[in-house]
């Protein structure tokens, strides 16, 4: 799908398009709400702008969505496709990776009550670990604004995947 495509859809079509990219409600409906867009860089702006204005109860909408690194997403939609090759690089971790990661997963999620998120592509096993050992040491509020960059990072490539662009 080109952009001028994505531009012309019927609402209802755009809505699932971006909510595969990000399943936050209120994001998904604000960057819907601006169209048209000139180019893939002016509805990255637009995506961006919506991130900063969201509720940490939408942003935990999207979190809902993500699975745990290490654990792979499940059916034929788009947003699994999508999450399984963004994780691509777990397939080749060690052994000892992959149970760190599953161990510092469960951490994080009692540290701070989400999964961990990170955008994970192009990055080894062991930076994603690493990542997630620096972010158990931050506190609720920069956290926060790590998980909403994450976020943004993640629909910024998906959002190109949506229009056919490259990442």
């Amino acid at each position: 799908m080109t952009i001028e495509r994505f531009n012309a859809l019927p609402t209802a079509d755009a809505l699932a398009g971006l909510r595969a990219c990000c399943a936050s409600e209120a994001w998904a409906k604000r960057v819907e709400a601006e169209r048209p867009y000139a180019d893939l860089p002016a509805l990255r702006t637009a995506s961006d702008a919506a991130f900063t204005e969201l509720t940490w109860g939408d942003v935990a909408q999207a979190l809902s969505a993500h699975p745990r690194i290490g654990e792979r997403a499940d059916g034929p939609e788009r947003e699994a496709a999508w999450s399984r090759g963004e994780q691509s690089g777990m397939d080749d971790a060690a052994e000892q990776t992959r149970r760190a990661l599953h161990d510092g997963n469960r951490a994080y999620e009692e540290r701070f009550g989400h999964v961990y998120l990170i955008c994970a592509t192009g990055l080894t096993p062991d930076a994603m670990l690493d990542a997630l050992h620096e972010r158990l040491t931050h506190d609720d509020a920069r956290e926060r604004d790590v998980v909403r960059a994450e976020l943004a990072k993640i629909a910024a490539l998906r959002l190109a995947k949506l229009t056919g662009e490259t990442p």
